[in-house]
C-alpha cells in the first residue's frame, strides 16, 4: 500500500508535487493566483512548514484553499483527502502522474538537480504578507462618526480602549510598489484598528473596505489583549466591529482576520482555562455559516460550539452588529443564548425538570419516623447515623428503634428515650446485619420482638444476615431487595444497615465511601424512607473518623454517638449532628441493662449541668484544634471554621462563639480587638 511518507520523501517534502501540478512561473514565498478558483488578486504562495516538515500552500484571500500537496491534488481531482478511500486514490494519482513507481514496487529516483533547485532559501520558509510601508494621520472622531458607532452601542471610551482611531489620511503602496493615498470624507469615513507594528483600515462605505499596513504576524487576533483573566463566555466573531458591539453590550469577544482563516487550536486550548463557553458567532450569510460549521468541527475537542443568529443573512442583516442596530437589547441576546444552552443541555434539563421544586405544588412534608423530644432525628428521604465503640450497646439501641416500628398500635414500648411513629400501614421494616452471625442475629431479633410485645414476627419485618456475602454482593442485595419489598408492602418504613463499613473494602477509601453513601442517600429519596446506618467507629469528639465517617456525617440528617457513661453499667446517647439546631443542645439520654426485664431499659436524661459540661468540653477541644493552626482569628473566620469543622449552620456557629466567650474559652486580643485568641484553658 502506498504511504504518505514515501511520497513526501521522494518529492522533496511535497514541493515537486506542487511543481508538477501548478502552472506558471511561480517561486516559493512569492504570491501568485490560486488556480483552484477564479482568483483575482495574487495572495497565494508556497512555503515550507517547519512544524509538519512539508511544503504547503497558503491562500491569504481564502483560507479554505490552503493546505498541503495532498489537499491540493484532491481539490484538482474532486477528491476529499479527509476520506480514507479518496486519500488512497490521491496517493495513487501522485505516484502515477509523477512516475514515482511506488505502487509497482520499482521506485524511481527523482532528479537530484531538480531536488537541489527546489530547496528554498531560508528567507522563503515562512509565508508572510508583503510588509507594506504605511503612514497615517489621525483625527478626533467627528460627531457623525460617533453617531455611526453609537448605533451599535459602541462608545468613544470603548473605541479608545480597543485602539480604534479615526483617520484623516492614509498612505501606503501596492504589492507592485506603486504609492497611493486615501483621504477620509463625510461620505467615506476611514477608521484604523491599530497594533504595534501594523494597522488595519476599515472603510465601511468604500471599496476596498479593508486595507492592511505593516506586519501582522501569523495570528492576528483583535480583542485578545482586552479580555479579562476569567469569564463565563467568550464569543469568536467574524469582525472587529462585531467584537466592539458585543463588548458594548457586556459580553467578551475576539475575532481573527476573517471568518475563513483557521483559528489556532493552541490559542483556543489556552482560552478554555479562562472561559466556560467558547462560542462561534459568525455572519449568517453562506460564507459565515459554512465557516462556523467547519471551525466547530475543527475545534470540537475543545468544546467550541456555534450560535446562529435569527437574521436572514442579507448584506444589511447578517451579523451581531446588525442584530443590535435593529434595536435588540442585551436581554434579547441573552434569551437567544439561554435557548442555545437549552438545546445544548436538552437531555439533562429534561431530566432535571422533574427535580425542580414547584412552589405552586409543594412536596409532602417528610414524615418524622424517629424523634427525641421536639427534635426530629430520622425522617423520610434521609440518612440517620448511629456510631460508637465496641460494647456500648449500639445493636440493642437499634433493636429498640426497630421494635417501635413493628409494635401493635397503642402498645407502650420502651424505645430507650426516642419516639417512633406508628407504622399503621405495615410498610416493610428491613434489617441488614453485616457483622453478627446468624445465631446472634436470631437472638437479637427474638429480643426485639419481645420488646415490641409481638408473640410472632410480623410479616413486614425482614431480617438478613449478610456475613456470607462479599462486600460488593451485599450492597447489590440491599438495593434489589429494597426495590422488591417497596412494592410488595406498599412502602418502606425503616431500613437498618448494621455495619455499613462492611459494604466497602476500606472505610478510608474516599471514592468508595462517597459512592456507597451517595447510593444509600439516593435510595432513601427514591423509596421515601429513613435509612439507619450503624458505623462501628469511636468518634473523635464531634467528628467521625475515616472517609466513610466524614461522608456519612456530611449527608446524614442526624448522627448519634453511643458511649459508656462515667457509670460503667450505663450507656449515654449523645448527638453529634442534627440538621436543625445544635447537637450540643440535644438531651444526653441514658440506658442500661435491666436483669429483671431481660433487656436494656431507658434511664432518663443526664442533668442539665452534665449537658453544659459536655458542651464546654467539646468546644474546648474544637478551640484547641482551630487555634493550634493559627494564634489569632477574626470573628468571621472563626464562624466559618466552626461551620466547617462541626458541620453546623451559621446561626449555630454564632451561638457556639457566644458560649465560648462566656466561658472564656476564647477572649478578645488586648492589642487588636478585631481578633480572638484562645483563653486560659
Amino acid at each position: 500500500m502506498l504511504r504518505k511518507e514515501e511520497i513526501l520523501s521522494r518529492t522533496n517534502n511535497g514541493l515537486l508535487v506542487f511543481k508538477h501540478y501548478l502552472p506558471g512561473d511561480w517561486r516559493i514565498g512569492r504570491h501568485f493566483l490560486n488556480p483552484l478558483y477564479q482568483d483575482k488578486k495574487a495572495s497565494c504562495n508556497i512555503y515550507f512548514d517547519r512544524h509538519s516538515g512539508m511544503y504547503k500552500m497558503k491562500d491569504f484571500g481564502n483560507d479554505n484553499y490552503s493546505g498541503d500537496c495532498f489537499f491540493f491534488v484532491g481539490q484538482l481531482k474532486g477528491l476529499d483527502c479527509n476520506r480514507a478511500a479518496d486519500f488512497v486514490e490521491i496517493l495513487e494519482i501522485i505516484d502515477r502522474d509523477l512516475g514515482l513507481g511506488l505502487a509497482s514496487g520499482t521506485p524511481v529516483s527523482m532528479s537530484p538537480a531538480t531536488v537541489r533547485r527546489a530547496v528554498p532559501d531560508k528567507t522563503e520558509e515562512t509565508p508572510e504578507r508583503h510588509v507594506k510601508p504605511y503612514q497615517f494621520r489621525e483625527q478626533k472622531f467627528p460627531l457623525a462618526e460617533l453617531v455611526y458607532w453609537q448605533q451599535y452601542g459602541i462608545t468613544p471610551e470603548l473605541l479608545e480602549h480597543y485602539k480604534v482611531c479615526s483617520l484623516r489620511e492614509y498612505n501606503s503602496e501596492t504589492a507592485e510598489g506603486k504609492p497611493y493615498t486615501y483621504t477620509s470624507s463625510v461620505a467615506e469615513p476611514m477608521y484604523g484598528y491599530k497594533g504595534k507594528q501594523y494597522i488595519k483600515l476599515y472603510r465601511p462605505f468604500s471599496t476596498p473596505r479593508f486595507l492592511y499596513g505593516g506586519s501582522f504576524g501569523e495570528n492576528y487576533c483583535f480583542g485578545l489583549e482586552q479580555l479579562p483573566a476569567k469569564g463565563d463566555t467568550l464569543f469568536i466573531t467574524g469582525g472587529e466591529k462585531d467584537v466592539l458591539s458585543l463588548v458594548a453590550h457586556g459580553f467578551n469577544a475576539i475575532c481573527f482576520n476573517s471568518e475563513t482563516v483557521t483559528i489556532p487550536p493552541t490559542l483556543v486550548y489556552r482560552l478554555t482555562f479562562r472561559f466556560k463557553h467558547i462560542i462561534l458567532l459568525f455572519d449568517m450569510d453562506k460564507t459565515g455559516k459554512e465557516s462556523s460549521r467547519k471551525q466547530e468541527k475543527l475545534l470540537e475537542e475543545f468544546g467550541v460550539k456555534r450560535l446562529l443568529l435569527p437574521l436572514p443573512g442579507t448584506k444589511e442583516e447578517k451579523d451581531i452588529s446588525d442584530y443590535f442596530k435593529a434595536g435588540n437589547t442585551r436581554e434579547d441576546f441573552l434569551k437567544l443564548f439561554i435557548e442555545f444552552l437549552d438545546n445544548l443541555y436538552s437531555d439533562t434539563l429534561i431530566m432535571l425538570k422533574s427535580c425542580e421544586i414547584d412552589f405552586n405544588n409543594p412536596p409532602t412534608k417528610a414524615q418524622e419516623i424517629i424523634s427525641a423530644g421536639d427534635v426530629p432525628l430520622g425522617t423520610q428521604g434521609n440518612l440517620f447515623g448511629i456510631t460508637g465503640g465496641e460494647g456500648t450497646g449500639k445493636s440493642n439501641y437499634v433493636a429498640a428503634i426497630v421494635a417501635g416500628c413493628i409494635c401493635p398500635a397503642g402498645a407502650e414500648v420502651d424505645t430507650l428515650g426516642v419516639q417512633i411513629t406508628t407504622n399503621g400501614r405495615h410498610k416493610a421494616v428491613l434489617l441488614y446485619d453485616t457483622e453478627q452471625s446468624e445465631v446472634q442475629l436470631f437472638k437479637n431479633v427474638s429480643n426485639l420482638l419481645a420488646r415490641a410485645k409481638q408473640p410472632d414476627k410480623p410479616d413486614e419485618l425482614k431480617a438478613f444476615c449478610l456475613t456470607g456475602m462479599s462486600r460488593k454482593e451485599r450492597l447489590n442485595a440491599i438495593v434489589q431487595s429494597m426495590d422488591k419489598f417497596y412494592y410488595q408492602y406498599g412502602g418502606i418504613q425503616l431500613v437498618v444497615i448494621d455495619g455499613i463499613a462492611d459494604l466497602v473494602k476500606s472505610a478510608n477509601d474516599e471514592a468508595e465511601s462517597v459512592a456507597v453513601i451517595d447510593e444509600l442517600y439516593r435510595l432513601a429519596g427514591i423509596y421515601n424512607t429513613c435509612i439507619l446506618c450503624v458505623l462501628h467507629f469511636v468518634p473523635n469528639g464531634l467528628k467521625l473518623r475515616g472517609h466513610l465517617g466524614s461522608e456519612l456525617q456530611r449527608k446524614a440528617a442526624t448522627i448519634l454517638s453511643i458511649e459508656k457513661d462515667e457509670e460503667p453499667a450505663q450507656s449515654v446517647v449523645k448527638s453529634l449532628k442534627v440538621r436543625d439546631g445544635s447537637p450540643l443542645d440535644v438531651p444526653l439520654m441514658l440506658f442500661a441493662w435491666d436483669k429483671k426485664a431481660g433487656m436494656h431499659v431507658y434511664k432518663g436524661e443526664k442533668p442539665r449541668e452534665e449537658k453544659e459540661k459536655r458542651k464546654e468540653r467539646e468546644l474546648v477541644n474544637v478551640a484547641r484544634d482551630i487555634f493550634g493552626r493559627q494564634t489569632h482569628i477574626t470573628y468571621i473566620d472563626l464562624c466559618e471554621q466552626l461551620q466547617q469543622v462541626l458541620d453546623v449552620k451559621e446561626r449555630t456557629a454564632k451561638s457556639y462563639i457566644r458560649f465560648m466567650r462566656e466561658r472564656e474559652i476564647i477572649i478578645k486580643d488586648p492589642v487588636n480587638q478585631s481578633y480572638f485568641m484562645i483563653g486560659l484553658i
